[in-house]
């Protein structure tokens, strides 16, 4: 595969992959570490996270160079921080509370190039590997309005509603469901299998399935993992930074102070 299609590549296949949450730990070994433990790609979190745009130039050359594909969750949906995300070399853009079709277009409109969008034109910086020259114009607009690909985040009681409008959007290559939004805008934070939820989360699963469209979302566990790809998910990303280090830390030193208190 190659890294100018990897992610748009990831978003045409219906197998499952299966990422990583980043949104604590950007050091430089982070993508080889994601890489050896056989991730396929890595959630990276500008919104929920005290990232900044100089720690994303620097975390995705770390992604590159381990050829993990990154989707980049953005702070907002403004213009400024959707251009700058492509700016930096982010190819897997996704944009938080996508509640209609109008909305999907508009993040599309940010991110791609004329003819397709309004995405002002900075060429020769990360995003096309500093080349200055040598091709076209025309053609490296192209090539980048390929690469570019949309993550509609799912997660209020709109998006829900119109998950099927938004999976017909032209350009929309992934429906991601935020599932603790999703339960808190229903009115009910957390609870995962109430009816409300579960109707919800069916049409969104439905409409992904009607238009052709990758199906991702965060799970905690290999088993919810597991429920969610027979569900028809296509990107699992298993666990956030933070809860895997705390909880393989949280096992080991309880393990050594019982192991002790007992010797």
């Amino acid at each position: 595969m190659e890294m100018e299609e990897s992610m748009a590549a990831l978003t045409r296949s219906r197998s499952p992959k299966i990422g990583h949450y980043v949104g604590e730990f950007a050091t430089p070994g982070i993508g080889h570490m994601l890489a050896s433990a056989g991730c396929e790609f890595v959630f990276f979190d500008m919104e929920h996270s005290g990232f900044g745009f100089e720690t994303l130039k620097q975390v995705l050359r770390y992604f590159e160079a381990a050829d993990v594909p990154a989707i980049v969750r953005a702070p907002s949906k403004d213009y400024d921080g959707i251009a700058r995300l492509c700016d930096a070399g982010a190819e897997g853009i996704m944009a938080p509370m996508i509640g209609n079709s109008e909305e999907a277009a508009r993040i599309l409109h940010h991110m791609k190039y004329p003819p397709v969008g309004g995405r002002g034109v900075a060429l020769g910086s990360a995003h096309d590997n500093f080349q200055h020259g040598g091709v076209p114009v025309a053609e490296r607009l192209e090539s980048a309005n390929k690469r570019t690909t949309f993550f509609a985040l799912i997660e209020t009681r709109e998006g829900a509603e119109n998950a099927d409008e938004i999976a017909a959007t032209p350009g929309v290559d992934c429906l991601w469901v935020g599932h603790f939004d999703l339960s808190a805008s229903l009115g009910i934070p957390g609870q995962f299998n109430h009816p409300d939820y579960l109707e919800a989360l069916n049409r969104i699963v439905a409409a992904a399935k009607k238009h052709d469209r990758s199906l991702g979302r965060l799970v905690s566990s290999p088993q919810e993992g597991l429920q969610d790809i027979e569900q028809g998910f296509d990107f699992i990303c298993y666990g956030t930074d933070t809860a895997i280090y705390q909880g393989a830390l949280v096992h080991g030193v309880s393990a050594l102070r019982d192991a002790a208190r007992n010797g």
